[in-house]
C-alpha cells in the first residue's frame, strides 16, 4: 500500500473535490453525532467493522475497503475474517450474530429480487434473534452511518491510503 501512496502522491493525484468538512462546518458535528449513536457498545465493534468493509465492498470503493480493512487490521481482527467478508456467506468465520448483520447491509445496498423486499420480515427477525431493540436500532445507524459517506467516497474520489487531511484539492 505504500507504493501506492507514493505513486500518487508522486503524480499529484487528489480527490476530484474540496474538503467536505471545510465548506461545510455543520458535517463536523453530524459526522460526530453518527459516530457517537453508533459507539453506543451495544454491538461490537468487531460487527460494526466487518459491517463498514461490506459495505465498501458491495458498493465497489478501494478506498472504503482499505480505510476499513486497515481500521479491522488494527483492532486485531485476523486475515481469515477479514478476507473472508467478501465471502461471508459460506465463510465459517462469523458468528450468527455477524452474519445477521452482514446481512442487513447486503440487503440494504443491493437491490432485491423482482417482488422481493430489500429486507424480509425473516431477516428482520433473524437479526432481531441476535439483537435486542437498542442493538438493531444501533445496526440501522451504522449501516446509515456508512451510507452517509458512500456519495462522498464514490463522488469525491479519495485516494486509498492516503489520510483525509492529505486528500483534498
Amino acid at each position: 500500500m505504500t507504493e501506492t501512496r507514493n505513486t500518487a502522491a508522486a503524480r499529484g493525484l487528489r480527490s476530484r473535490m474540496s474538503d467536505p468538512v471545510a465548506l461545510l462546518p455543520e458535517l463536523g458535528a453530524v459526522t460526530q453525532a453518527l459516530f457517537k449513536a453508533a459507539d453506543n457498545d451495544t454491538v461490537p465493534k468487531s460487527t460494526l467493522g466487518l459491517v463498514y468493509l461490506r459495505a465498501g465492498q458491495i458498493v465497489g470503493n478501494t478506498y472504503l475497503t482499505l480505510m476499513h480493512t486497515g481500521n479491522l487490521r488494527r483492532s486485531g481482527e485476523s486475515e481469515e475474517r477479514i478476507t473472508a467478508v467478501s465471502s461471508w456467506q459460506d465463510a465459517p468465520y462469523f458468528t450468527d450474530a455477524e452474519r445477521a448483520a452482514l446481512a442487513l447491509v447486503e440487503a440494504v445496498l443491493t437491490a432485491p429480487e423482482a417482488g422481493t423486499e430489500r429486507v424480509s420480515d425473516a431477516l428482520f427477525a433473524e437479526a432481531s434473534r441476535h439483537y435486542d431493540e437498542k442493538a438493531l436500532t444501533t445496526l440501522v445507524v451504522a449501516i446509515g452511518q456508512v451510507n452517509f459517506y458512500i456519495p462522498l467516497a464514490l463522488i469525491g474520489k479519495p485516494l486509498p491510503g492516503t489520510s483525509m487531511a492529505k486528500q483534498w484539492t
